[in-house]
């Protein structure tokens, strides 16, 4: 990507990105790295209170690591993929009592917190501290495979390839090279999406490769659908609604109304054990950690 491309990206990005407040001047390293963690595979209409009421209960690191994963859990609600909640809970320990509660800058201290990929890790340095940093998720490689590849979209992942890709085109400024992070996202978020792209107000449309070669469809490997009915994710889902919605713990008899199919059902059940989201209790009952 030329010069004058990222001029007008970072441009535009300046003028029409989303008001969130993990991007306020005051935003910490705390408040970016609960976002992010938040915001893997949900969408930021659904983030948005959730990780108000959070950083408004736990304010750093050290007073979410003092809530039992019971409260935790209960407090991730629908967000989805609540094993995220448990990862976010140990790395809250590990930084209170290691980093003297500020969330790390440096990418491989941030790698080396439990459950911390090289996703986040790179997008807590670029987005809290300013630091250059290639932060690639979706929305990223569709951008740089229309806009510096001339594909119609991007192929299969490859964390290598792909942080290759962004960090060749970086500047090497710094808080400059953040702000493209962020505007590449954006980018992908609001304008060059997958299925409707509005090239007509694209800031970067006079240099897209994909414009220039005539916008051909995407010809690579399809590209998984996720279904949620039916899914043990879905069956999953419920059996922690019974117990998010249940002071104490509960017989398994109330687990079984969720679902019909028992053989399913109770193999969600043990995958929920497994994962460490239930405990089952010396008698038989289950609840949230923690909590009995």
């Amino acid at each position: 990507m030329r010069e004058p491309a990222i001029d007008r990206l970072i441009g535009w990005f300046e003028t029409s990105a989303r008001d969130l407040p993990w991007r306020a001047p005051d935003r910490t390293g705390w408040g970016v790295l609960v976002s992010e963690i938040m915001l893997q595979q949900t969408p930021v209409a659904r983030v948005l209170p959730i990780w108000q009421e959070w950083l408004e209960r736990w304010p750093a690191p050290s007073a979410l690591a003092a809530a039992s994963q019971g409260e935790v859990l209960r407090a991730w609600g629908k967000l989805g993929y609540p094993r995220r909640a448990l990862r976010l809970h140990a790395a809250a320990g590990v930084i209170a009592a290691e980093h003297g509660d500020v969330v790390p800058s440096d990418v491989d201290t941030l790698l080396a917190l439990p459950g911390i990929g090289a996703y986040t890790a790179r997008a807590v340095a670029a987005f809290a501290y300013g630091r250059r940093a290639p932060v690639v998720d979706t929305n990223v490689r569709r951008v740089v495979a229309r806009a510096v590849h001339g594909a119609g979209d991007a192929g299969p992942p490859s964390t290598t390839r792909d942080l290759a890709d962004v960090e060749a085109f970086l500047p090497a400024d710094e808080p400059r090279a953040a702000k493209l992070s962020a505007a590449l996202m954006e980018l992908g978020a609001l304008v060059c999406t997958a299925r409707t792209p509005r090239c007509a107000v694209c800031p970067v449309h006079d240099d897209c490769a994909w414009q220039h070669a005539g916008r051909p469809e995407y010809t690579g490997p399809a590209k998984a659908v996720q279904k949620f009915a039916g899914t043990d994710r879905q069956v999953r889902g419920l059996l922690l609604d019974v117990l998010r919605g249940t002071e104490g713990p509960v017989e398994k008899a109330r687990l079984d109304l969720v679902w019909s199919q028992s053989g399913q059902r109770d193999r969600c059940l043990d995958s929920l054990l497994v994962d460490g989201l239930v405990e089952q209790t010396s008698d038989g009952l289950f609840a949230l950690p923690g909590e009995h």
